[in-house]
């Protein structure tokens, strides 16, 4: 998009030039938009670059706008901003559309991935599905409510069933109570962990597995239940 720009073609830059990962990165720091100082007999600092001032690119980059922003200014948005942002680009927005419905409006357009919870990782790689007929897959999740507020397990769970109204079949590896009670069909594992554990010690609908004297998980499943059947 910003190598389309008149001002991009005037200065003879490409879509590499718009990469921080590429030949856009800050001469000084490489890109990453901070530099490390080795301090002897001490950690090292960490501080905001002095030449990019944190923004990655260089300078010159900068100088190219698409509506007012630079190409640092796009990234610092956050999906909610952005929608606004490209309400006329179609295809971008939907991508954005799709972040939106899988609970992740929150993140910025230029997050860093090591940044991401295994959750938030697990939920980005279906920004391509979410939209598609699911008739024919499987989607298996490994505990993708680790690091989410419970507000954002909701919207986890929203996920799943928007997966599921297009005909996806879903496993999902977890210890999250909520997850656990709104699942169709429960495998408990057990009885102990690692190697005390890998044995099926109850399998069932919640409620069946709430009732179930082997399970440890449907003591606590029961307690759950229970408590929202009292609200």
């Amino acid at each position: 998009m910003y190598a389309a720009l008149p001002a991009a073609k005037e200065r003879q830059f490409t879509a590499s030039d718009f990469s921080y990962n590429a030949a856009g990165a800050c001469p000084t720091c490489g890109g990453v938009g901070q530099i490390t100082m080795d301090v002897q007999y001490l950690p090292d600092v960490t501080e905001v670059c002095p030449t990019c001032l944190g923004t990655r690119y260089r300078s010159d980059v900068l100088d190219v706008k698409w509506h007012d922003y630079t190409i640092a200014d796009l990234l610092a948005l956050s999906v909610t901003e952005a929608l606004t942002v490209f309400q006329d680009e179609p295809k971008i927005l939907k991508t954005l559309t799709a972040l939106s419905e899988l609970g992740l409006d929150y993140l910025t357009l230029g997050e860093s991935t090591p940044e991401l919870s295994g959750g938030e990782a697990q939920r980005l790689k279906l920004v391509t599905q979410i939209h598609q007929k699911q008739e024919t897959s499987l989607f298996i999740f490994d505990e993708p409510s680790v690091g989410l507020h419970p507000l954002d397990i909701e919207n986890l769970l929203h996920v799943f069933d928007l997966l599921l109204k297009r005909g996806a079949t879903i496993i999902t590896i977890e210890h999250d109570l909520e997850v656990i009670a709104n699942s169709d069909w429960i495998v408990d594992l057990g009885p102990g962990g690692g190697t005390h554990g890998g044995q099926i010690v109850g399998s069932g609908t919640p409620t069946d597995l709430a009732v179930s004297p082997e399970s440890v998980t449907g003591h606590y499943l029961q307690a759950y239940l229970a408590k929202y059947q009292q609200a």
